[in-house]
């Protein structure tokens, strides 16, 4: 068991994340190789009264820890049944390596919007993407887990255990998964790619957008995302420099230019990309930036998109916001309305809307963003329905976004099975203690 203390050669690196403005400084890091090694790292942990926090990619780093850090980067494993339509992959894959080792048997996984994001803690964050409202969270298709406890045992855990029922949604704060397997889905054809629209035509396409995807079939799932490019030459030359609208799309079938033509209507687009997509493409139609960087972001689930909401939108998140935002909407409905047939940690599945708000960490540090984010959602509040945890950046107080993010009865569950599976609060808190 590789162990690395503060000011030993490449503890620095195994600390780092691609999420960099939350500081984690850890008494260790474990550079685990292989799940023995993770328990050994939780037994080490445990002898020693020290906490433990997982790290993978670091995309959704929330907190810094003064105990031990296991680093699972190196459990790296992909293994696809193509006849049971099944992935088992380890604690650090990410999605590129199943995304492009399921589509050589027509298969893919329920990934989000980045190739480069980590399987595991994305799907136990409750996650969705691009193929959502057709098939629902990536959660919903769990088959197994392996996990690491606080007793430091190797479990392996299915459908009827209460604690498979925890990590589906509570994320990290029951043990250690080191594996995951997961149903794949068939995918003969993609249509995908975005359409990008200038400032002036934001409204109308804000409008129209919110229309088209009300009638749209559970095969398509969309979101409308407001952002700024900055001014780079490496940057495509209609984009450059300009705030836009851009409408993302990913729709299941080989030809949707008819689909989508209304939107095409609305008015005239600085850059269209929708065309047929292997699903191996399907991390360009958001184009998520690939290199670490400091951010902070929130959201809230909605009830509706209403013209006064769209206004506020505007004017806390388009071209002339206090703090730059970039802000998602993405349309719900579909599979992620429905009780999927192995429940995990709910959500609240009758919002119509997630609005999802995430600013670059600058100078001027997180609290500023906060305070700006903070105006927008108490704006949204009157029609807000709740919050998501996959969408949660930055916050150092994960008992309090525990609390924010699960429905109450929930919430109380996973406090009782905290209690059980973790009496010494060995991992984060699932959230305050009753």
């Amino acid at each position: 068991m590789n162990i690395l203390r503060p000011g030993q050669d490449g503890y620095a690196e195994e600390v780092a994340g691609f999420q960099t403005s939350v500081p984690s400084s850890p008494t260790a890091v474990v550079a685990a190789e292989s799940a023995e090694e993770v328990a050994a790292a939780v037994r080490y942990a445990a002898e020693r009264g020290l906490t433990v926090a997982v790290q993978a990619t670091g995309h959704g780093l929330t907190a810094g820890t003064d105990g031990v850090l296991i680093s699972t980067r190196r459990l790296t494993g992909v293994e696809i049944d193509a006849a049971a339509g099944t992935a088992r992959v380890e604690a650090g894959v990410r999605w590129g390596a199943v995304i492009e080792a399921a589509a050589k048997h027509g298969l893919a996984p329920l990934s989000g919007s980045s190739p480069d994001v980590g399987v595991v803690g994305y799907t136990l964050s409750g996650g969705f993407g691009l193929m959502a409202r057709r098939y629902g969270r990536a959660a919903d298709h769990v088959r197994a887990l392996d996990v690491v406890t606080a007793d430091g045992e190797l479990r392996h855990v299915e459908p009827g255990s209460d604690l498979f029922w925890a990590l589906r949604g509570g994320r990290d704060s029951f043990g250690v998964v080191t594996a995951i397997e997961f149903g794949l889905v068939p995918v003969t054809g993609l249509y995908g790619g975005s359409l990008s629209f200038g400032t002036d035509d934001l409204p109308a396409v804000l409008r129209a957008w919110r229309t088209w995807s009300a009638a749209a079939p559970d095969t398509l799932t969309t979101s409308l995302a407001m952002l700024e490019y900055p001014d780079l030459p490496m940057l495509p030359e209609p984009l450059r420099g300009r705030h836009i609208a851009q409408v993302r799309i990913a729709y299941l079938g080989d030809d949707g230019d008819d689909f989508v033509a209304p939107l095409r209507a609305a008015a005239p687009a600085l850059m269209d990309t929708l065309r047929p997509l292997q699903f191996t493409e399907s991390g360009s139609i958001a184009a998520d930036p690939p290199n670490p960087h400091g951010y902070h972001g929130t959201n809230a689930t909605v009830s509706q998109l209403n013209d006064a909401m769209l206004g506020s939108i505007l004017e806390h998140a388009g071209p002339g916001a206090a703090v730059p935002t970039v802000l998602i909407i993405d349309r719900l409905g579909g599979a992620l309305a429905r009780t999927p047939e192995t429940p995990g940690v709910g959500w609240d599945s009758s919002a119509e809307f997630v609005v999802r708000a995430l600013s670059v960490v600058g100078d001027d540090g997180a609290d500023v963003i906060r305070r700006a984010h903070a105006k927008l959602f108490d704006v949204l509040a009157p029609w807000t329905t709740g919050r998501l945890l996959p969408f949660v950046y930055g916050e150092h107080a994960p008992a309090e976004v525990a609390e924010s993010v699960h429905p109450a009865g929930d919430l109380a569950k996973l406090r009782e099975l905290k209690r059980r599976y973790d009496p010494r609060d060995t991992f984060r808190p699932a959230g305050k203690r009753s």
